[in-house]
Parts: C-alpha cells; structure tokens; sequence
C-alpha cells in the first residue's frame, strides 16, 4: 500500500473517530484540543488526527497536529508544502517540521470541515519525495448559537371548558449548533408565564390545557414558551416565544331575564300586527350559542304574537286579534326564551331557559260603530217590485250603547243604484226589479257613522243573491242553417235543434218540441223530440222542387219545466238546393244567396264581366295621364332658346324707378344686365363668356365688363346663397338709327328733340308721331 493510500484511510478513521468526554467539554475551555498524537508508521507519511475548534481566539497561530514524512531524518533536507482550502490563509504549514498551525478564527457553521493536500521535497533537488495527499481538518463545534422560533408570534384556538392535558398547539425552536456533537443543539422548553391554566413538554414543545377554563370570565391568554440548549445546563443560551390562546365560546350559558316583570299598553284602536313591547333575555353566549327563540305561555298567545328579532335577539310582542277595552281592560302573559342551540354536555346543570311577566293595559279609545256581522247574505227574488224589503243592518257604538249610528250605502258612480237604506235603522230596500240573468249576485257597502263624531265611520259588506223565477221561455241556442236537396227521401233527417234557457232549473231544464199546430207546412216536414233536450227534423215528403218553393219557414214550439211552464216559438228556415241526396253547404248558400239577390248566374257572370272591363278601362286612362305628366313640356332644343330669353309680364316703372335694378353700372356700357333664375350656372356662364369674346365693337371692353360682373356676383355677400344668371348682349349696330335706348344718354327727356324721327321714313311714322316736337315725353 503506498503511502497516499494510507493517508485517506487515517481520515476517513478520523471522521468516524469517538469523540472523548474531555474533548466534549473543549468549546467550554475555548482552547485547542487534540487527540494525544498517535503515530502511525507505514512506509511514507506519518501523520497524527487534526482537528481545529471553531471561535478560538488567540494572538498567536495555534497548533493543531503535525504531518511527517518517514524519510524525514530532521536534518533540514526535507521541505513540507501544504495546499487546498484554507491553506496559507486559514492554515499554515512549518516547512521543516511539518507542523499545521490554524492562524483565523474558523466558523462550524459556516464551513464544518477543510480538504487539504501536502507534499514533501528534497530542498536539494526540488523533487518530491512523498507523493502528493490528501487530508481533513474538521472543524468542532462550540455552542454558539442561540436557538430561535422562527414560525412566531403563535396565535392557537381551543374550545372553553376542555379538560385538562388536551392539546392546544405546539411551538418548535431550531439551533444552528451541531446536533451529533455534545448538547449544544440540545433544546429543553418550558413555561415561563401561562401558570397554572397551561402547560408544555419539555421536549416536544406542545402546549396543553392544564384546568378548565371559561371564556365569559377571560376570553384570552398570553403564554411565553422558553428553549434552552445545552439541555437546561449552566451557561446555555435561550430564546421566548409568546403564544396567544384564545378560548373559543360553547353553548353553556342559558338566557336570563334582566326583568321580571314588564309593564306595557295597547290602545283598543290599534289594528293586528302592531307592535306593542319588546323583551329581552341576556345570554352571555355570542354567536350561534346565544341564539334564542321567543315565546308566549298561558291561555292569552290566541291574542298575542311574539317573534325573535336575530340581530338584536330581542323578542317583539306583536297584536294579533283587536282588543276591546269595554270586554278586557288587562291581560297578563309569560314570555319564555329557550336557546336555539344547545349542547348537550351541559344539560345536567339545567335548563336553558328562562321566563318572565308581561302585563299588558288596553287603552281606551273612542273607537267606530261596530257591525254585529262582518258580512252579511241576503236573498230577494228576482222581479220583486220597487221597495221591497231585502233586509236589516244593525251596528251599535261600542263606547255608549245608546250613542245613535247612521247607515249609508257606498255607491260606485258609474253602477246603477238598485238599493236604498235607512239610515236610522239599517233597512236595505230594492229601488227597481232586479232581473237575475243580468246579476245573480249584488255586492254592497254599508257604511256606519256615529251621530256625535261623523269621523268614526265603520264599513260592512252585504251580499245579495238573487233567486230564479221561470220568466224565460227557452230558444234556440245559435241560428240553424238548414238544407234539403230536391231529391230528397221521406224520413230523411235534415236537422238536430237543441234549445237553452236563460233560467236556472235546481231540477234540471227539460225541454218538449213539437211543430205549431197552424204550420202549412207541416206536411212537408215532421219533427221528433228525442227526450234529451233535443230534436230531430225530418223530410215528410220525397222531392222537393226550387222551382215551386225555395224557402220552408218552420215555426217549432219549445217548452221548459218550470213553474209555470213557459214556452217559445222559434222558426227555422229550410233551403231547398239543386242536389241529389248529399248537401253541398256551399253551393246551397251561393244559391240561396243568388235567390235573394233575384239573380239567375247568367246575369251574375255578365255583371263581374262589365266590372272587370270597366277596371282595365280605367287603369289605361289613369297610366296615360301619368306618362303625359312625366314628359318635359318642352323640347331640349326649346330648352336651349329659352336660356336667351326673357320675358316680362309687368309695366316697368320708368326711369325714375331706380329701386328695382342698378343700372348705374350700365349707363357707361352698351350693353343691358339682366337677371335669370339659376340654370346650370356654370355652364351657361362659360357658354355666354365665349359667345362674348366675339360680339361687338369694343370687345376688349365688353370681355372686361363681363369679367368684373362675374366678379362681383361671386365676392358679394349680400347676393341670395345660390347662383344666378346675367345675360349681357350689345344692341344691334347695324341699324341707321342708331340706339334708341336712353340708358347711356346723359340729358333728361324734356331736354331731348326727336323731331329727326319723321325723316326716317313711313316705317317710324307711328313712334315720330308719339315723339313730335308738340308733345311732352312722359312715362
């Protein structure tokens, strides 16, 4: 085995090395601890067990074992190289010698345990005479740390009154020290402040109940738990947590009355449902365990309510039938509370509840008429004359018997009135018949006032049935539509009636047919009363012809059994029809429709036909007339001329007439502004700008004239807000009288000669007549 081998096996006999109580006690003593040295000899290193105690603190580098090689003759030939962790900062090596010396203070808990290497030379040849190995420093632990509860503050929960030794919660402290080396990281707890309601382990940590204890006295505790390392000893370091404890409620506290007896008032007036006090039992419970429900005892709960108010836990005493000061002027009740809740454990120390008193007083009060019914029923029989007696009211005050009440009837303005009362001794009259088909049923209110105070006013519903007579004879339920074809059989049944009665029978109606006794045509048809309140019609004859008669009016008498009898005649009428034995319903109507129109079908299709052509004729006229009012009055061409044209339908004013055109602008031009409603604005003024370009002398100055007005019209802001049109043309040059217009003349019409028209020749012989010299020139 090489020496490098050897080395690793003496460490790792290190680490499993036992520890000695001397070296146990070391971290106390705070000096450097070694095993006595042990020299192993094998062939290469000789070396002893290193250890370094952590926190040591010395001026001077401390000794900690020694490394050697066995060719070492201590003669100074041989040189000791120490490399790894800590090696020349934390460790140091005596190069002669070989001794390993701890120059730092060490931290087990930052770093347990140092690996390092040494080698030996030949100082001569700087060749190795060793090879290289590699060793463990460990480092041992001193007691350090404190131990600390790192899940703190502790807040636990349990039930009041547990019994003593149950859990409550458990507090754990942690040391930083090394658990596996002496009784540093040892923990002892204990109780410093909690006697004598708790208690704990001293290993484990857990807090248990050590008496029972109620919430409604202390609700709360505070507990402060010490650990201490070193299993308790002389010098250990330690550490407090405070542990809060709060004692949850349970149900063993039953309600409690504060009074005994309450005292309370209602006033006779007073409707059902209205309060009239409120008790209270304290429970020192809360929560659910405070819970109660409320309740009345004795004979008076038909009188009284009493419901539980959850928030409040208060019991409200509710008014549940009227009271009368006049029949009981007091009453006394017993409220009792329970718990809604209860725990069963505590049952042994009594019952959970509690009762009290409660008296209360009806206060009088000046209270309405009282009916000696709240409702009343009365009957009367239908048809019975004006002012019959249908029946009697009566009402009393109940404060003074012999208080008068006036009666009245509450009257709907939009019903008829059929009853009166009066007013002094409640009779209920009719004021007409009453007829049972239109309302079997009448409601009324009767009022009651009393005579010294009209304010106190009670009400009363009377109820009136009107009974049957048999004034109705019965009818036919609907109208019958009834057919027979022309080749009908004898026997054959045409028709089923049935009749109804507007009476009510408490028997049953029952109804006879039979055919009026004077019925011509009695031979043509029979009928057969089927004792079910229904009839048969049958043909009497065979062959019936439309001919000789298309209608059959039977007269059918109907009788009921009421008391007396009455009885009624309903006709039915009998359409003959163009058929064999099976009745087409709809041909039959559309002949007997024909029939009573006096219209053969002939005449009916000729008819349809003149409509029809009548309709065509004038849907043509009115598409003609629509197309006349589409097309444009004129032509596209006419369209174009008109734009050059204006025309005047009024008399001008005359010269003097300056409000209604500027023509100003035009008395230094030869040309006439003239004004268009808006066309296609902006075509027609390119059109006639072009057209100007090439009309008159001076068109230079027409082209300017025409451009300024342009202009202007666009820039001016009084103009209305759409565009218009001004047509400018030049009166004609090629005429030899020149122009005739007096816009560009600068003298007046009285300063002016037109004696020179009569040698114009006869063409102007009319205007040189209107213009002569003799006459005065007006408008």
């Amino acid at each position: 085995m090489n020496s490098l081998v050897f080395l690793r096996l003496m460490v790792m006999l290190v680490q499993l090395w036992p520890c000695s109580p001397s070296a146990q006690n070391s971290s106390a003593q705070n000096t450097v601890q070694s095993f006595t040295p042990v020299r192993r000899v094998k062939r290469g290193w000789l070396w002893e067990p290193l250890f370094a105690t952590e926190e040591q603190i010395s001026p001077d580098p401390v000794y900690i074992g020694q490394l050697k090689s066995d060719l070492d003759k201590e003669d100074g030939n041989l040189e000791y190289i120490l490399t790894g962790e800590g090696a020349g900062s934390f460790f140091y090596i005596d190069k002669y010698t070989g001794k390993i010396y701890v120059k730092q203070k060490l931290d087990r808990e930052k770093k347990p345990f140092y690996i390092l290497s040494a080698k030996a030379i030949n100082r001569s040849t700087q060749l190795p005479v060793e090879p290289d190995s590699e060793f463990i420093i460990k480092v041992r632990d001193i007691n350090d740390n404190e131990p600390q509860f790192l899940d703190g503050p502790y807040v636990a929960t349990v039930p009041e009154m547990s019994p003593e030794g149950i859990s409550v919660t458990q507090v754990t402290a942690t040391d930083a020290d090394d658990p596996s080396y002496g009784n540093s990281a040892r923990l002892l707890y204990s109780l410093v402040e909690g006697q004598p309601y708790f208690s704990v382990e001293p290993k484990t940590g857990v807090i248990r109940m050590a008496s029972e204890m109620d919430r409604e006295t202390k609700d709360q505790y505070l507990v402060i738990i010490q650990a201490k390392d070193m299993v308790g000893q002389p010098g250990a370091f330690s550490a407090t947590a405070t542990v809060t404890i709060n004692l949850s409620d349970i149900n063993d506290n039953p309600p409690e009355f504060q009074q005994r007896l309450y005292y309370m008032s209602v006033s006779e007036e007073a409707p059902v449902g209205t309060t009239i006090g409120k008790v209270f039992a304290e429970d020192r419970d809360i929560g659910d365990n405070a819970a109660m429900d409320y309740s009345i005892e004795a004979d008076s709960s038909d009188v009284f309510n009493i419901i539980t108010n959850d928030e409040t836990q208060e019991g409200i005493i509710l008014l549940k039938k009227r009271v009368d000061y006049e029949s009981k002027r007091r009453y006394s009740i017993q409220v009792k509370a329970v718990n809604r809740y209860i725990d069963e454990r505590f049952l042994k120390e009594g019952p959970f509840e509690d009762t009290t008193i409660v008296k209360i007083n009806v206060e009088d009060a000046d209270e309405p008429p009282v009916f000696t019914l709240e409702n009343y029923v009365m009957e009367i029989v239908e048809g019975a004359m004006r002012g019959t007696l249908v029946g009697v009211v009566t009402a009393r005050d109940p404060d003074d018997d012999e208080s008068p009440v006036r009666y009245s009837i509450v009257h709907s303005s939009h019903l008829k009135r059929l009853f009166s009362i009066n007013e002094h001794n409640g009779t209920i009259i009719t004021t007409e018949p009453l007829d049972r088909e239109i309302a079997s049923w009448h409601n009324i209110t009767v009022t009651a006032t009393e005579t010294r105070n009209p304010e106190k006013i009670s009400e009363a519903n009377v109820y009136v049935q009107v009974l049957d007579v048999n004034d109705n004879a019965p009818e036919f339920p609907k109208y019958y539509e009834t057919f027979v074809c022309e080749n009908a059989v004898s026997g054959q049944l045409i028709q089923s009636i049935s009749a109804v009665d507007k009476d009510d029978s408490a028997e049953g109606h029952h109804f006879y047919f039979s055919l009026a006794q004077e019925d011509s045509n009695s031979s043509h048809f029979t009928i057969k009363d089927n004792q079910d309140n229904t009839a048969g019609i049958f043909t009497g004859k065979s062959g019936f012809s439309r001919q000789e008669q298309f209608f059959f009016y039977l007269p059918i008498l109907i009788q009921d059994n009421g008391t007396p009898p009455l009885t009624s005649t309903n006709t039915l009428t009998v359409t003959v029809c163009d058929c064999d034995t099976e009745v087409s319903t709809f041909y039959c109507r559309y002949g007997a429709f024909m029939y009573s129109l006096g219209l053969s079908t002939e005449a009916l299709v000729a008819a349809l036909a003149c409509i029809l052509i009548f309709l065509v004729f004038f849907l043509a006229i009115v598409t003609i007339r629509q197309q006349q009012q589409q097309k444009p009055p004129f032509s596209e061409k006419m369209e174009d001329f008109r734009e050059n044209i204006v025309s005047y339908d009024d008399e001008g004013g005359g010269e003097e007439d300056t409000e209604a055109f500027d023509i100003s602008a035009l008395r230094t031009r030869t040309v006439m502004r003239t004004h268009k409603p808006r066309k296609k604005v902006a075509s027609e003024i390119q059109s006639l700008y072009r057209q100007s370009l090439q009309v008159g002398p001076d068109s230079a100055i027409f082209r300017q004239f025409i451009s300024e007005k342009l202009e202007e019209a666009n820039t001016d802001p009084s103009v209305p807000p759409y565009d218009s049109l001004q047509t400018y043309a030049f009166e004609g040059t090629g005429s030899l009288a020149g122009s005739l217009s007096s816009l560009g003349s600068n003298t007046s019409d009285m300063d002016q000669s037109y004696d020179y028209l009569a040698d114009w020749g006869p063409h102007f012989k009319q205007l040189a007549g209107m213009y002569s010299s003799h006459r005065t020139v007006g408008d």
